[in-house]
C-alpha cells in the first residue's frame, strides 16, 4: 500500500451521479470532477495506488439510487462512494451505506440538518450559502420574498429556513410555490408572481423544470412589464456556469447567486483547475460549484488514503480530519464534529457576457454550522 515500492494498489470507487433524466446536467458537470480528480490522483507518483472509478448512472430514478448502491458495496465490494445530488436520493442510500460501514462522499449543497459518521459533505450547508444570500437582500433590499422550487427535501427545508429567518427579522415569504421534479408547466406560476408583485423572487428549481421557468420568464418579459423591471430582485441558490450556457445569458442577466465556487474566482488553484478540466473536457468546458466539490471528494479521499496507509472506512475517516485542499474555492478542510467542510461563500451577479460577477466573499472559510445552532446574519 502507500508508501513501499510493490505494484500499486486499485482501489474501487463507486461513483453514483445521475448523468441522464431532468437534472442529468448537473449530474455530468459532478461526474467530469470526480473522474479529473481520479485521473490526477492515478497520474501522480505521490501515491502509491490508484482509484478505479465504478460507474453507475441512476438516470434521476429513486429505485435506480438504492439498487446501484446495493450493487456497488455488495457486488463491487467499494467502500466509498462518491455521488448523490438530490437530497432525496442521499436520504434513500444512507441506511445502505452506513449498514455496510462505507462512506458516501455527498458533493451537492443541502439543507443541512443531518450528520451522519458514514457521509463526508463536500457541499455547503445553509450558513455558507442561504444565510450569506439572506443576509445580503436583508441590507440591501426589501426583505419580502415570493420563493418558487421543486418540490422535493432542499428546497421544502430551504424555504423553511428562510421563513424563520425572516421572521426574526421583520421580513416575510410572500408566497411558496413547489413544482415536482420535471414539471415544466411554469406559465402559471409567472403569472401569479406578476399578480402578487414581490419585490424578490428566490428560485430552487433545478434542472428542466428551471431551464423552462427561465425561458419562459424571458419570453413573457414581451408582454408584461413587471417582468422587465429592474426593480425585481431574482436570487438562485442553484444557478451554475453550465445553465448559463445551456439557458442563454439573456434570459438570466442580473439574477444573484449564492455559491462557494464561481469559474471567476481569481486565484492561482483556480486558474490551473479551469486549464486541467478544459484539456480534459473541451476547450468550451465549464467549471462549477458541483464539479469543484466532486473534484475536492476525489482529492480529500486518495489524501486520506495515503496518510492511513488504507481504504478502511474508519482509518480513512480520521486520517481525512487531519488533511486541509488548496482547492479553487479557497482552503478547505472536514470538521471533526459533524464530518462537513469549512467553505468559503460569495455572492455574485451574473452579467450580460454571462460571466459571474462576484460581489462579495468571506475573509475566510467558513466553519459548517449544519444544525444553525450559532449562525447568524451578518455580513
Amino acid at each position: 500500500m502507500p508508501g513501499d515500492r510493490r505494484a500499486k494498489a486499485t482501489i474501487p470507487v463507486g461513483i453514483l451521479y445521475s448523468v441522464s433524466g431532468q437534472y442529468g446536467g448537473i449530474g455530468r458537470e459532478m461526474l467530469n470532477g470526480i473522474m479529473l480528480a481520479i485521473e490526477e490522483v492515478n497520474a501522480s507518483r505521490r501515491f502509491n495506488f490508484t482509484l478505479a472509478p465504478v460507474v453507475y448512472d441512476p438516470a434521476c430514478n429513486l429505485d435506480n439510487y438504492y439498487r446501484y448502491c446495493h450493487d456497488l458495496l455488495y457486488r463491487h465490494g467499494v467502500k466509498h462512494i462518491v455521488g448523490c445530488y438530490t437530497s432525496a436520493s442521499r436520504k434513500l442510500i444512507l441506511p445502505l451505506v452506513e449498514g455496510a460501514n462505507a462512506l458516501l462522499w455527498h458533493t451537492a449543497r443541502y439543507e443541512g440538518f443531518e450528520s451522519s459518521n458514514n457521509v463526508m459533505y463536500l457541499g455547503a450547508v445553509p450558513n455558507q450559502h442561504v444565510l450569506p444570500m439572506l443576509s445580503y437582500v436583508i441590507n440591501h433590499y426589501p426583505a419580502e420574498i415570493y420563493h418558487v422550487g421543486s418540490n422535493y427535501i432542499w428546497s421544502e427545508e430551504i424555504d423553511r429556513i428562510i421563513r424563520d429567518a425572516l421572521e426574526t427579522q421583520g421580513g416575510a415569504m410572500i408566497h411558496s410555490q413547489f413544482l415536482a421534479l420535471g414539471d415544466t408547466e411554469v406559465e402559471q406560476v409567472i403569472l401569479d408572481i406578476i399578480h402578487r408583485r414581490p419585490p424578490v423572487i428566490l428560485v430552487t428549481l433545478v434542472g428542466i423544470s428551471a431551464y423552462r421557468f427561465y425561458r419562459v420568464w424571458k419570453t413573457m418579459e414581451q408582454d408584461y412589464e413587471f417582468l422587465r423591471s429592474q426593480s425585481i430582485v431574482r436570487l438562485s441558490l442553484t444557478l451554475c456556469e453550465s445553465e448559463v450556457a445551456l439557458v442563454g445569458a439573456d434570459a438570466l442577466e442580473g439574477y444573484l447567486v449564492s455559491a462557494v465556487y464561481f469559474q471567476s474566482i481569481e486565484n492561482e488553484q483556480n486558474s490551473q483547475f479551469i486549464q486541467r478540466y478544459r484539456r480534459r473536457f473541451g476547450e468550451n468546458a465549464t467549471t462549477t460549484v458541483d464539479a469543484e466539490a466532486a473534484w475536492m471528494c476525489g482529492h480529500f479521499l486518495a489524501k486520506a488514503i495515503n496518510r492511513c496507509g488504507s481504504d478502511e472506512t474508519s482509518q480513512v475517516r480520521e486520517a481525512v480530519y487531519a488533511e486541509s485542499l488548496s482547492a479553487p474555492n479557497g482552503v478547505t478542510c472536514i470538521n471533526r464534529e459533524n464530518n462537513h467542510a469549512s467553505l468559503t461563500p460569495r455572492l455574485a451577479r451574473l452579467g450580460k457576457d454571462g460571466r459571474f460577477q462576484i460581489l462579495w466573499q468571506s475573509p475566510g472559510p467558513v466553519t459548517p454550522d449544519p444544525w444553525l445552532t450559532w449562525s447568524d446574519f451578518s455580513l
